[in-house]
């Protein structure tokens, strides 16, 4: 079992068994043990409020018991509290599979898609240092004043031209 806290302070515990996954499935047609086949995981990574609505199926429960309704508890997810929660539910997933190699093939697919992810974030923040992508903008803005390209500057097209009279008919 993995415990993580939302924004609200409210700790939850995130508990994968067969009675999890048929509540997941059921109540948001999604099936879990796509994990195993490599399909979902990214799926659950980048999309916060499909990864939120299958964490509050699992907690489902727990949510009754404190009277937390879905979107008391979508509100209190954002931020820090999606990444534990993600984390949560994922090592939980790995910890489920049946099969000892299932087990380690999908902790090491999760080990991969969590180096390629941080590999993507320092590349960003490598740009983001070096001034690149604001270099990239101040080229972008330029040609756009000096009209090289068609923009807004340019004498090429006639649509900022002033408007011929319309002869009274």
């Amino acid at each position: 079992m993995k415990v993580f806290k939302d924004n609200a302070g409210r700790e939850w515990t995130v508990e994968v068994n067969v009675a999890a996954l048929k509540r997941v499935k059921s109540l948001t047609e999604v099936n879990l043990l796509g994990v195993l086949d490599g399909t979902l995981i990214e799926r659950l990574i980048r999309d916060p409020v499909l990864l939120c609505d299958a964490v509050y199926a699992i907690c489902k429960p727990q949510a009754d018991e404190r009277s937390v309704t879905d979107e008391d508890f979508g509100r209190a997810m954002a931020g820090d509290a999606i990444e534990h929660a993600t984390e949560a539910l994922l090592e939980e997933l790995v910890s489920f599979c049946p099969s000892p190699r299932d087990r380690a093939n999908l902790g090491r697919v999760l080990k991969a898609t969590r180096e390629v992810m941080d590999k993507a974030r320092d590349i960003v923040e490598a740009k983001l240092d070096s001034g690149e992508l604001e270099k990239a903008a101040e080229q972008a803005l330029a040609q756009a004043q000096t009209g090289t390209r068609g923009g807004l500057g340019s004498s090429s097209g006639s649509a900022l031209a002033s408007p011929e009279p319309i002869p009274p008919t």
